[in-house]
């Protein structure tokens, strides 16, 4: 509950930020972490 609401806080999509963060998870370097947190978070681009 505090990510979505930290994502709330910082103006994001709560369901776009955990969607990305939980599919960059897996193969984010833990030295990097970091960058997954509201705060930090910039949204990968996709090209479909």
């Amino acid at each position: 509950m505090s990510l979505i609401q930290s994502a709330k806080l910082n103006g994001l999509d709560p369901y776009a930020y955990l969607k990305d963060i939980l599919d960059r998870l897996p193969t984010q370097p833990a030295r990097r972490i970091a960058e997954l947190l509201p705060h930090n978070w910039k949204p990968t681009t996709q090209a479909d």
